[in-house]
Parts: structure tokens; sequence; C-alpha cells
């Protein structure tokens, strides 16, 4: 059975004992530093005990030697603040240099901005080519997998899906050989993005932004996750970054803008409850499962149902309110990310699903519209 779990495309791989394969400059240089810091380290182990076990066994009592009567050593003492002094030095040169070079983001040709959210990662390109381009990362495994309804232990699903957990709908696609500069920021809670290919990693801290930068050497898929514990889906929050040649990420471009303009939807048109119900039945399944179960009845003490509620069952407004505001004090974050037809959709849905019978159980986008102004 263990010959087949495989390598996990862009991720860990089997029995992997070094550091991920380096992709960038940034990612090599903490490689060599790695390695060479272990060395030194190493070498000081071996002297020092090296020494010390010679002099024990050397001079041994049994061996008729007797313990020297000096309190005090100038070449000693000397010696002892030098060396050190020096091998600090040999270290710290090479990391300074380092550190310095991951924190210079200017002259990047594409800047991306990365908000974090509960728990799911939202993209907005800034500058460069690309720019406008805007879209939110949502882990896909499937949920049965994750809740074991579909497979009875972890190795079958591993087995069945080679990238479990740590793919998403939607991956950051930038191109080869290019400066891109990660903006980073948060919605609720500290998140923070982490690709080790690229050797990045950067706090996303709500009300602050904070920036990194990665120039890809490679054509690839490279896989990350979020490195900070940020709630109940924390482990659910992978970060996926394609890297294409120029020609196929300005395709990749083309085309996102076209899509993004397919799916422009006019907040003002009246829309049939089926359509707003069938479109919030899959923004509810990636947004609002997590905490509120895909069955409405929530984590008792944790997150409340959604059935049988009050709020939902209650009048509109207040079901808004709490899906742009959030509340205070609690985990239910501001969902204002969100088109305005993708919240009607999922109070539609909320509202007539899981047994609830809403009066008014139709939300129409204009209303969401309104309640932002």
């Amino acid at each position: 059975m263990a010959a087949a779990v495989s390598d996990m495309p862009g991720g860990p791989r089997v029995n992997q004992l070094n550091i991920a394969d380096p992709v960038t400059r940034i990612a090599a240089d903490q490689h060599w530093v790695h390695w060479f810091l272990m060395v030194i380290c190493a070498v000081i182990f071996v002297l020092v005990f090296g020494v010390m076990f010679y002099s024990v066994w050397k001079h041994r009592k049994s061996k008729g030697f007797k313990p020297a009567t000096f309190h005090e050593s100038t070449s000693v003492e000397i010696a002892w603040t030098i060396v050190p002094f020096i091998i600090v030095i040999g270290m710290a040169l090479p990391a300074t240099r380092m550190v310095v070079e991951q924190k210079d983001t200017s002259n990047s040709d594409i800047t991306i901005k990365a908000t974090g959210y509960q728990w799911k990662w939202g993209y907005d390109y800034l500058k460069g080519e690309g720019e406008g381009i805007s879209f939110l990362a949502t882990l896909s495994t499937p949920r049965e997998q994750i809740d074991d309804r579909q497979f009875p232990d972890a190795r079958s699903k591993r087995e069945a899906n080679p990238t479990y957990l740590m793919e998403v709908d939607n991956a950051l696609v930038v191109p080869v050989n290019k400066k891109i500069r990660i903006v980073t920021t948060a919605n609720d809670v500290i998140h923070a993005w982490m690709i080790p290919a690229f050797g990045v990693k950067q706090d996303a801290i709500p009300g602050f932004l904070r920036d990194t930068w990665f120039k890809a050497e490679k054509v690839g898929v490279y896989r990350g996750q979020c490195a900070e514990l940020c709630g109940k889906d924390h482990a659910f929050m992978p970060i996926v970054v394609e890297v294409k040649s120029e020609e196929d990420y300005r395709a990749w471009v083309e085309g996102k803008k076209k899509e993004m303009l397919a799916k422009q939807d006019d907040p003002n048109k009246e829309w049939q409850q089926a359509e707003l119900q069938a479109r919030g039945e899959k923004v509810y399944a990636s947004n609002c499962a997590a905490c509120h179960q895909a069955s409405g009845k929530g984590v008792p003490g944790n997150f409340p149902a959604l059935e049988g509620s009050k709020l939902v069952l209650g009048p509109q407004e207040g079901q808004i309110e709490i899906l742009l505001k959030g509340k205070a004090g609690t985990a239910m974050a501001s969902f204002k990310q969100l088109s305005d037809v993708e919240l009607a959709a999922v109070m539609t849905y909320t509202r007539n699903a899981f047994g609830n019978k809403a009066e008014d159980g139709i939300v129409q986008p204009k209303e969401v519209l309104a309640a932002r102004k």
C-alpha cells in the first residue's frame, strides 16, 4: 500500500527530508545559508566535543594526572572571545545580505494583493499585465473526502487524491522570470501567505499591508498553505501558484478578463427564486458550509445553526447586515467581498433550505446593493 503513495505535484515528496526544492533565487539562497550554517554547527560540535572527550580520556585520574591549579589564562580568554566573534560575523554577513534582498520589493513587474479570509484567499491584480483581475481561491477537495463519508481513512484519501487538501478552484497565475510583488492583508484574523518552493512566507494582518516578492525561474505548479493558526479550518486554506510562460500567461489574462466580463451580473435584474437558490447552494458550499455545516445545523457552542434561525427567518435587512459587516467578537466575518448576486443567492438559499420557509424567501441583488451604500 505504501508504494501507491506518490509525491504531491508542486508539494512535498514522499519521505522528504530536505526543505522544498528551490525555484527562486530567494529560496536557493535560503538553501545555501541553511547548509552553510549546518556545516559550521557540525564542525563546531565535532571540534568542541572531540577536544572535551579527548581531554577527559587522555587526562583521566586513573592514569595519574592531577588537575591543573591555574585559575585563568589571558590567552584562552582572548581566544574564546575572538573566535566566536569571527564565527558569528561569518554567519551574519551572508544571512543579512539575503534578508535585505528578500525585503526589496521595488521594481516589480506585477503587483498582486493577497487577502486572507476565513478560510480562503482573495487575489487582486493591482499593477502590471493582468491589472483588474480579481478572484477568490477556495479549497476544492470534496467535502465528503474531508468528512470521511466517502473514504474510510486518511490513507485512502491520500491515495485517491494526491493533492488532497492542497488544491483550489482558482490558482494564482503568474508569468515565469518576472518579479511578482505580493501585498498581503486580511479580512478577519491573522493569516500567512507561504510557498516553500519560493522561499516566501509573509503574515497577512487585518488593517495592515505587508509585502514580499518572488521571481519563479521554472514553469510549473507550486503549493503552500496558510502558515498562521487562523481558526477552525486553518488546515483547509491552501495556496496554489501556477507559473506559466509569458505567452501562456498572456493568453490566461485575456481569457480571465473575458470570463470575468461574462460572469458580471446586473444587480438590478429581477431574478427567479429557482435561479437564486441554485446559485446560492454553490456559494453556501464554498463559503458557509465549513462552519454552519452542509446540513445547516452548525456546530453547537461554536457556530450557530441556520436551520430554524431567527436571523435567517427574520427580516432580510438583518441577514444582509451581518453578511456585509460580520459580527464583532465572533467568528462571523464580513462577506462583502462576494458580489451582490452571490450574497442575494446565498440568502435566498438559506431562507428556503434546511426546512426553512421564510415569508420573504427571495432576496434580490438590488436590495444588497442598496444596503452597501
